[in-house]
């Protein structure tokens, strides 16, 4: 049975990879046939075909259509177009393309050159501008590179919290200007610094609006100015001797609550380019706090609840507005940050590093330090948050026009491919160092108005940006060659260009033959569609003055028929790779069979004679025929015609009591053998050699059985020519010798004798080492013993002392 089911397995595995690779055939010819998009897209112009993708094409033979084909046929892939016998000259297929209208190289300079440059001359990124021509579905790719020039200028803004708990911090800071000119000059040979200050919103509950309160917020004899909400106290400059000047001069403030409105602060310092002096260089904003931030929502606890309006409202640089607006949100500060190409670090003491770590995920080109308790560190920090900022390039663009994707690839520092941020980021990068960024641009369809967009993309906290005009290729050239009112579109009715005609309002028809009115329908389309569907005519074909026109196919033996071009004569299931398995016709996607076949592929032969069994009887009487094949009713019965049956008994074992009975007078039939075993002729024979052997004439089958006295006989049971059964027995039976039972019984008894004497021999060398182990233990204590006979010191015998006190010694 192993080898059987063995070789049943595998033909079922070679039948069912023949139908996958019978059905992967018929699917790929569908889909070359139905599945083009270019033909899904019914286009009724050259422009509408070329949108659908970068394969379609238009034929512009006007005698190209065959008759009864529709406009649209005419728009078709272009390998497709060729076969059908368009001339490859009149195939209109616009290709996208790509113009650099600014290269200028990558600024290649160090700050110990001579040559010092101005920050509007440097150039860190090429190129500059280009013009990408964009056909729908076809991408256009260029190469960007970015390289960090040596000795770019650098603008830092210090945004400093003033309240209270950072009066030690105010100390430190006083001598920051020129300390950090010093180490900045090691970067750069241009860098201007700035400062200001913030405290909170001038209202309740931020702050205590009692006159006295107003005047010093701070407690006891502390001595603080009055609280505001963001000063401008320095704008950017190059004299480190004036920054430390006007820091020393400042004075701590107060607030209520721990929060403070830093938020505020950083808006203005970022919308106010003209007070604070940003010039088109590095920008950094350090912002140094020990508390944590408000931000949009929590002006509601002061009365506030207009948002912020992200404008400058300085006034002799102080922001008037803090009153007025609300906190702004942190979604709005990313954006006018990124705006301004504002890279921001936040100079934080240790316990609220976690809060600003956060913050920083949320903007980009942003980094976070550890300020220490009294901000000594504060230089550190700074060149430290610089040198990260300034090792990773990220960039970003613009927003993109509906239906145009942007995708990014970079090659970073020695070649290596970047992966962060989906191929938009370098990391580790010196300055100095040249990155490449490979950008591929895509249009999925054309803009609703125009057919020009503009797109910027730029590295993050950098002011220099590519400019991307993106052209839209949505018509075709021989559109502008159209011949308006022509006498080929039904005397004037259209356009015809490319080819064909393009119906003015009101007509329609592949040569605008129809007027609108003429179809008494609203919807023009509305009587091609099936049962009030979505599809026009089925898919497989045009709607023309509201009929149906078929689409015609290569094969002429194939068509489309019926009102709704539902119905076509090769869409049949097959059977053997043949529609309706060669035994029908297909009509309407439905076999129609010959005589004596059917099913659904016209593969169910109703010819029944290969279902008959060797007796002649359909599935052996034991099944029907389907097809052409038995199908076995009777569960025991199997194979092509029912006939083999694995769990009935074996021809030896259905004989075997006739067997018996004629030829020993015993078994469970010797009292009816007369009547029930007289069947077959019976032949005894002295011995097993004397058997006959199978010869190929008939079959023969050798039987061993047992008989009811537990002795074996042996027989054949053949049919002859004459088809008479016949048996050769052996006439001796093999019965099996009984057992000797006084050797059993002697062999028992000595067994049981000799365990028995073995296990007393055992148990009397145990108790031999026993003795002697205790024994010699013994012989061991006593040679160790001492016995001491000598007297013992503090030992006194008992004395008896007896006094007569009446006794004078006479």
């Amino acid at each position: 049975m192993t080898g059987k089911t063995t070789i049943w397995r595998f033909k079922m595995d070679l039948k069912v990879l023949f139908i996958a690779t019978l059905s992967g055939i018929i699917c790929y010819s569908c889909a070359q046939q139905e599945g083009n998009d270019c033909i899904k897209a019914n286009a009724k112009s050259c422009g509408e075909c070329i949108q659908v993708g970068e394969k379609c094409g238009w034929c512009t033979d006007p005698e190209f259509l065959k008759q009864g084909e529709p406009t649209s046929a005419r728009c078709d892939e272009l390998e497709s177009l060729k076969k059908k016998g368009c001339n490859v000259t009149l195939i209109e297929d616009p290709r996208g393309s790509q113009t650099i209208n600014k290269d200028v190289p990558v600024t290649n300079r160090n700050k110990n050159g001579a040559e010092k440059l101005k920050p509007e001359e440097i150039t860190q990124i090429q190129p500059q501008k280009l013009t990408l021509n964009l056909r729908s579905g076809e991408a256009q790719s260029f190469n960007l590179k970015f390289k960090r020039a040596e000795d770019y200028p650098i603008d830092l803004y210090y945004l400093m919290d003033l309240s209270f708990s950072m009066k030690d911090d105010l100390e430190n800071v006083k001598n920051l200007g020129t300390s950090l000119m010093v180490e900045m000059s090691k970067i750069t040979s241009d860098f201007r610094i700035g400062f200001g200050s913030f405290v909170e919103k001038t209202v309740m509950p931020y702050i205590s609006t009692t006159p006295a309160k107003l005047l010093n917020p701070c407690t006891g004899d502390q001595n603080c100015t009055s609280p505001f909400s963001y000063k401008n106290v320095l704008k950017l400059t190059s004299d480190g001797k004036q920054f430390n000047t006007l820091v020393g001069q400042q004075q701590i403030s107060g607030n209520l609550d721990s929060p403070e409105g830093g938020f505020d602060a950083i808006m203005q310092v970022a919308v106010c380019g003209e007070a604070i002096g940003w010039r088109n260089v590095t920008r950094l904003l350090v912002f140094s706090t020990d508390a944590g931030f408000h931000f949009a929502g929590d002006g509601k606890l002061g009365g506030i609840v207009l948002p912020n309006d992200g404008k400058c409202h300085l006034e002799n640089n102080m922001y008037t507005m803090s009153h007025y607006y609300d906190y702004p949100s942190i979604a709005h500060l990313v954006q006018k940050l990124s705006d301004n190409n504002i890279q921001t670090i936040f100079a934080i003491t240790e316990e609220f590093q976690p809060v600003y770590k956060e913050l920083k995920n949320l903007i980009p080109k942003s980094a976070v330090g550890t300020l220490s308790a009294n901000s000594s560190n504060v230089i550190n920090l700074i060149i430290d948050a610089y040198n990260s900022l300034s090792s990773e390039v990220i960039l970003e663009n613009s927003k993109l026009p509906d239906g145009v994707t942007i995708t990014y690839q970079s090659r970073c520092k020695n070649g290596v491919v970047g992966e962060g941020d989906n191929g938009r980021k370098c990391s580790n990068i010196s300055i100095g160092d040249e990155v490449s960024f490979k950008i591929s641009v895509e249009a999925h369809k054309c803009p609703k108005h125009g057919q020009s967009e503009t797109i910027k993309i730029k590295p993050l906290g950098f002011t220099e940006e590519v400019e991307i005009v993106l052209n839209f290729i949505c018509e075709c050239d021989c559109q502008a060659g159209g011949e308006k009112n022509s006498p080929i579109c039904h005397n004037g009715n259209g356009t015809f260009e490319c080819g064909a005609c393009r119906c003015y309002e009101g007509r329609i028809g592949r040569q605008c033959e129809c007027r609108t009115d003429d179809v008494n329908s609203d919807d023009l389309d509305a009587n091609c569609r099936r049962d009030n569907g979505t599809d026009i005519c089925s898919n497989n074909g045009d709607c023309i003055c509201g009929l149906c026109e078929c689409k015609k196919r290569d094969n002429p033996e194939e068509r489309y028929s019926s009102k709704y071009c539902e119905c076509d004569n090769f869409n049949c299931d097959r059977s053997n790779n043949k529609l309706c398995g060669g035994h029908g016709r297909c009509e309407c996607r439905v076999c129609i069979c010959e005589a004596n076949y059917t099913g659904s592929a016209c593969d169910c032969s109703l010819d029944n004679t290969t279902c008959h069994a060797s007796n002649k009887q359909v599935c052996n009487g034991r099944g029907i025929c389907e097809c052409g094949t038995c199908k076995c009713t009777d569960p025991k019965f199997q194979g092509p015609t029912c006939e083999i049956c694995p769990t009935c008994p074996g021809i030896c074992a259905e004989h075997k009591d006739c067997v018996e009975c004629r030829a020993f007078g015993t078994g469970e039939k010797k009292d009816k053998c007369e009547e029930e075993c007289s069947y077959f002729k019976m032949i005894k024979v002295p011995d097993q050699d004397k058997l006959p052997q199978p010869v190929q004439a008939f079959p023969l089958m050798h039987c061993k059985e047992r008989a009811t006295n537990d002795c074996w006989f042996y027989y054949t049971y053949a049919i002859n020519n004459d088809t008479e059964n016949e048996v050769h027995v052996v006439e001796t039976l093999e019965c099996p010798t009984g057992p000797d039972i006084i050797p059993i019984v002697a062999g028992v008894v000595a067994g049981i004798v000799l365990i028995g004497l073995a296990l007393l021999l055992i148990w009397k060398l145990l108790m031999i080492i026993h003795d002697r182990r205790e024994f010699a233990k013994f012989e061991k204590e006593k040679m160790n013993a001492r016995w001491d006979t000598g007297e013992n010191p503090i030992y006194k015998s008992a004395v008896t002392t007896v006094v007569n006190p009446k006794y004078e010694g006479k």
